[in-house]
């Protein structure tokens, strides 16, 4: 309880009479002011009492908390992991020491980082981190006395892998990872991995699945969107599960989270359509051309506003870089996932207070009307539309429709593309309604649309890839075979035993079957040609 302390100024008695003696007017009677103060500060001191007796009062009826009973309550917090109780640091130190006996002057190189990352019980792959932390990218190598050094602090003061692997990544002074940290320890990945062996005669192409595998370890362990992954969040995630599997999966495309090789060129492939100046940066019109123009122009403009792109030059220059386009395909092309969720809702709630209104829901289902009408489709009246929705979603509020109501709801997916997605919305109008039972009563439990999206994909591309080298392969075999022909042509024209008219007229009639026909028939035919000529 605390006492509203009272100001003579605020007396409304005194008011007057105050203001008149600021203007230094002599009306006001000196004992009557005197016998007013006193007064005012006998009120105070009345209230002073009660404060103070109440305060007591309330001290004396809490009971304070027995010693025994603090000490009883464990600790429950463990920022840097929970330590362990039997662990011998010296024991593990005098392994690695054991591990560098075996080097020249005891000094371990990039290439020897292996057999250090597993004698101090780590993932093959944290070498890289384990060298440049010791100092390793300095000097081009690591001694044992520093290694040591670096090693018995980081087990003293972290208690897991996922500390761990923020100390080793994260700049001095940081308790959290940026994007750029991943760089050294993704390039060796790349550079080492069996699965990405192919690349090395690829260089230009490096950069792009580094930047492609560090916004989708952004976007599946990132959740609180603030660009810095925490301790908390990596615990959280299976992205440190993944990395130990890289030792033990050849193939990377079997890590479908973060690393796969066709996700990556499933979605390069996407914004290389779209980038037709490939500087690796798209506007609104390109970006309106993804899927035949099936998502709203005003879906495009919230985009670019802003609202959902890390880079802040998106909505000053009118431009969506590459590592933007990851986080909107991976969004449009999976509507399940709660990252997915907030980068929709994100981006149709217009006013930002976490609600989305009829207002919002209208703008932007206004252009879908125009689309189906556009297409001699009847659209349903918003009016029906909202009904739907509402019996969707069922808001926990009436009429609202907010963030932790979508992901309660299982078909977030119908929701949005309700709104922004004509295509996928006419799908799903054309669903048996029994399907979307199905879909709710095995949520979670299939692969994920992403995935399945990007297995299509890929084969399309293969596939697509493949009719272009067999055309340009025949291409190149039908100009290996002109010039043969123009060279039967040229000999013929010059040949002394056959007539000039026969050898002329026989050689256009081959030029013009290697026009209509195989080249194999070519090839029988024009030396018959020249055989009876």
């Amino acid at each position: 309880m605390r006492m509203r302390e009272r100001s003579l100024r605020q007396d409304p008695d005194l008011r007057k009479e105050l203001a008149l003696l600021a203007r230094g007017c002599d009306f006001v009677l000196p004992s009557r002011f005197k016998k007013r103060l006193r007064a005012f500060q006998q009120g105070q001191h009345q209230w002073l009492t009660v404060y103070l007796c109440l305060s007591q009062a309330q001290v004396r009826t809490e009971e304070p908390v027995s010693t025994a009973l603090s000490e009883s309550i464990p600790k429950f917090y463990f920022p840097q992991g929970r330590p362990q109780a039997n662990l011998n640091i010296d024991s593990l130190i005098s392994k690695i020491e054991k591990i560098f006996s075996q080097f020249p002057n005891e000094r371990a190189t990039i290439e020897d980082m292996g057999q250090v990352a597993k004698a101090c019980e780590c993932p093959l792959y944290w070498k890289v981190p384990l060298f440049n932390s010791a100092g390793g990218d300095r000097t081009g190598f690591v001694s044992v006395h520093k290694f040591v050094a670096m090693w018995r602090k980081t087990l003293q003061t972290c208690h897991d892998d996922a500390s761990k692997f923020v100390h080793l990544l994260a700049k001095p002074g940081c308790n959290y990872l940026e994007q750029d940290d991943f760089i050294p320890f993704l390039q060796d990945v790349v550079n080492s991995h069996a699965g990405l062996a192919f690349l090395k005669e690829a260089p230009d192409f490096h950069s792009r699945y580094i930047t492609t595998v560090i916004q989708r370890i952004f976007y599946n362990v990132n959740r609180s969107w603030t660009g810095k992954i925490t301790c908390s969040e990596l615990r959280k995630s299976n992205f440190l599960q993944n990395v130990a599997l890289l030792e033990q999966e050849e193939d990377v495309n079997q890590l479908t989270d973060f690393f796969s090789y066709e996700h990556f060129y499933v979605i390069y492939c996407k914004f290389w359509e779209l980038d037709t100046d490939h500087d690796l940066y798209i506007d609104q019109k390109d970006l309106a051309r993804h899927n035949d123009q099936a998502i709203s122009h005003r879906m495009i403009e919230r985009i670019f506003s802003g609202t959902v792109t890390r880079d802040r030059r998106v909505y000053k220059e009118g431009r969506l870089s590459y590592a933007d386009f990851v986080w909107f395909l991976i969004s449009e092309e999976d509507k399940k996932t709660d990252t997915s969720i907030e980068y929709w809702f994100r981006c149709m709630d217009m006013d930002g207070d976490g609600v989305l209104s009829m207002y919002e829901l209208e703008y932007f289902y206004d252009e879908q009307c125009q689309k189906l009408e556009a297409m001699a489709i009847e659209p349903l009246s918003f009016e029906d539309c909202l009904c739907q929705m509402l019996d969707l979603v069922k808001p926990e509020v009436e009429g609202k429709i907010t963030l932790r109501d979508i992901k309660k709801c299982k078909l977030s997916h119908i929701f949005f593309d309700t709104f922004f997605n004509i295509e996928k919305y006419l799908e799903h109008e054309q669903k048996d309604p029994f399907s979307l039972i199905r879909e709710m009563e095995t949520y979670g439990q299939e692969v994920s649309d992403w995935e399945k999206y990007a297995a299509e994909e890929y084969d399309i591309l293969v596939a697509e890839e493949a009719a272009n080298d067999q055309s340009q392969w025949y291409k190149q075999q039908e100009q290996d075979w002109m010039n043969l022909c123009l060279q039967y042509f040229n000999a013929a024209l010059l040949s002394e035993q056959c007539g000039t008219k026969c050898s002329y007229t026989n050689s256009i009639r081959c030029i013009l079957v290697f026009i209509s026909t195989d080249f194999i028939l070519l090839h029988l035919f024009f030396f018959c040609q020249c055989c009876t000529c």
